[in-house]
């Protein structure tokens, strides 16, 4: 997980890229909740909001750019 001001320093592609790695392990997590192995539920908030720090950083970088 990462801080707001480490997401900025990075370019769009690491963002969509971490955006990515997020996903996957979102996936994981809910996987491991349908099976009832997970044990921390505030870890499958914290990747969803994770991602969506990340998608916010991309299109604000996306607009700057226009």
């Amino acid at each position: 997980m990462s801080k707001t001001s480490e997401l900025r320093a990075k370019d769009v592609a690491a963002l969509e890229k971490e955006v990515s790695d997020l996903l996957k392990a979102h996936f994981g997590l809910r996987m491991q909740k349908a099976t009832q192995q997970l044990t921390n539920h505030t870890q499958l908030g914290n990747t969803r909001r994770g991602i969506a720090r990340a998608k916010t950083i991309i299109a604000e970088k996306k607009r700057a750019a226009k």
